[in-house]
C-alpha cells in the first residue's frame, strides 16, 4: 500500500461527531438469544493523519436485546494522549510511556474486563456503553506494550498475549489466567525488531511469526520489507513456557492475520491470511488470501499449502473454540463475507451486491455472524446478522443512524 490520504476519503475518511440513538429499525428479525453488544474499533483521526494506522480509536457499538436493537453510539477512546496531545509514546530521555496509545485496532473482553487494544501500547478499559475508564496494566505487572490480537484459551479460559518492540527485549509472552491476574511473562530470543501483528496458540503449543517486516526508522510508517530477513515460524510448548522456541524456516511473507492453529498428531496446523509481499511506504500491494502451513514437529519440515486465491483478509472462528481443529472459518473478501470450510474443502459467500461493502465478521453463538456494512449508495451503513449455516441472506438488518468508517476488529459480547 502507498502512503495516500485514501484513508481520507470515501468509507474510510472519519466521522466527527459520537452519537448515541436508540430503538433501531430492522429489517427481518433479530434472533432473540442475541443478548449483548457487538463492539467494534477502528482509526477514526479527529484531524488529517498520515496514515489508516494512525488515526485516533473510535469504538462502534450496537447493543441487541430480546429481539431488538435497543442502541447505538459511537465513541473515541479517551486515552491519556487523546486527552493532553503533550504525552507522547516515547519520552525524552528514550523510554515509553505504554499509557500514550491510540486505541485503534481491537476490543476484547477477558476477566470482566472489555480493553481496547493497540500493540504499541497498554490496553485500555472501556464499559459497554463505551465510555473509557482508563489503562490496564495488570495491576502493575505488565510493563510491555500489548498485542492487539490476545488469544483466549477455551479450556483453560488463560489469556495469551506478547508485546513486541524496536529495542530489546524485542519480544515477550505473557498469560493472565481466567481471573485476569498476568501470571507469566517470558522474553522470546528473535532475529532482531519485526513487526508481530499476530499470532496464535493451540490445546499445547503458542506459535509465533517471525517475517520480513522489520523496523525500519524514517518517514512513513516504521517498517519495510526486508528481502534477506529470514521468515519462520516458532513453536512454544505451553506447559514449558520457560522452554527456547523452537524455529522453522518457511517462504518470505507476511502474516498479519491468522485465522487458527491446532495440534494434528505429531504436526501443528495453522491457517492465515499470507501478503507474499507488502510494502506501506511505497507502491507496492500483493493480494492476501488464505494458506495453510503444516508444521512437523518429529522432522522439522513444513508444508506450504494455498488454500484458495480469492483476495481476503480480517480471518475469524468461532472464539470459543480458539486453538483446536475448527471446521470453518470466516474471511472478509471483495464486496464479500466467505466461509472455508477447512476439513472439507471449498467455500460459500454472503455478497451483497454491487455498492455494498461488508466489514470483518464475528462469530456470535450459537451460530450468527455479524458484521458492519457500507451501503456507498446513500453513504450510510447497517448492522448485518447472517446465519453462519446459510450465507446466502442476512436474517436481520439493523439501520444504523451514521455512516461506521472502514475500521479493524471487534467483538460481540455476551450478556
Amino acid at each position: 500500500m502507498a502512503t495516500t490520504t485514501f484513508h481520507l476519503q470515501g468509507n474510510y475518511a472519519p466521522v466527527h461527531d459520537e452519537l448515541t440513538a436508540y430503538d433501531l429499525p430492522v429489517t427481518g428479525a433479530i434472533p432473540p438469544e442475541l443478548n449483548g453488544w457487538y463492539l467494534r474499533n477502528g482509526p477514526n483521526p479527529r484531524e488529517e493523519s498520515a496514515h489508516w494506522f494512525v488515526g485516533d480509536g473510535m469504538i462502534h457499538g450496537v447493543r441487541l436485546e430480546n429481539g431488538r436493537a435497543a442502541w447505538y453510539r459511537n465513541r473515541w477512546v479517551r486515552t491519556r494522549s487523546f486527552e493532553d496531545p503533550a504525552v507522547q509514546e516515547y519520552r525524552e530521555d528514550g523510554t515509553a510511556d505504554r499509557t500514550a496509545s491510540l486505541a485503534n485496532t481491537h476490543v476484547v473482553n477477558h476477566a470482566g474486563k472489555t480493553l481496547a487494544l493497540v500493540e504499541s501500547a497498554l490496553p485500555y478499559e472501556v464499559t459497554h456503553e463505551l465510555e473509557t475508564v482508563g489503562p490496564h496494566d495488570f495491576n502493575g505487572k505488565l510493563t510491555t506494550a500489548m498485542t492487539a490480537h490476545p488469544k483466549i484459551c477455551p479450556e483453560t479460559g488463560e489469556l495469551h498475549f506478547f508485546g513486541y518492540d524496536w529495542q530489546e527485549p524485542y519480544l515477550t509472552y505473557h498469560r493472565a489466567d481466567a481471573h485476569g491476574e498476568l501470571v507469566l511473562s517470558q522474553t522470546i530470543d528473535v532475529q532482531g525488531p519485526t513487526m508481530m501483528h499476530d499470532f496464535a496458540i493451540t490445546s499445547r503449543h503458542v506459535v509465533f511469526l517471525e517475517l520480513p517486516m522489520v523496523f525500519s526508522p524514517g518517514p512513513g510508517m516504521p517498517y519495510e520489507w526486508d528481502e534477506g530477513f529470514q521468515a519462520r515460524i516458532g513453536i512454544l510448548p505451553r506447559h514449558t513456557p520457560h522452554a527456547r522456541v523452537r524455529w522453522f524456516p518457511i517462504d518470505p511473507c507476511v502474516v498479519l492475520h491468522t485465522l487458527n492453529a491446532h495440534e494434528a498428531g505429531d504436526s501443528i496446523v495453522l491457517h492465515a491470511v499470507r501478503h507474499p509481499r507488502l510494502s506501506w511506504n511505497e507502491a507496492l500491494e500483493s493480494p492476501s488470501v488464505l494458506w495453510r502451513w503444516t508444521i512437523d514437529l518429529r522432522t522439522g519440515s513444513v508444508r506450504e499449502d494455498q488454500i484458495d486465491d480469492r483476495p481476503v483478509e480480517f480471518p475469524r472462528i468461532d472464539d470459543r473454540f480458539a486453538g483446536l481443529d475448527v471446521r470453518y472459518g470466516h474471511v472478509t473478501g471483495r464486496g464479500a463475507i466467505v466461509r472455508y470450510d477447512l476439513h472439507a474443502g471449498g467455500s460459500t459467500a454472503f455478497e451483497p451486491g454491487e455498492g455494498y461493502r461488508p466489514s470483518e465478521a464475528v462469530f456470535a453463538p450459537p451460530n450468527w455472524l455479524i458484521a458492519y456494512v457500507y451501503d456507498r449508495a446513500r453513504d450510510g451503513s447497517d448492522l448485518v446478522i447472517l446465519d453462519a449455516t446459510d450465507l446466502r441472506k442476512a436474517v436481520a438488518t439493523v439501520h444504523l443512524p451514521a455512516r461506521v468508517p472502514e475500521g479493524f476488529h471487534g467483538n460481540w459480547i455476551t450478556d
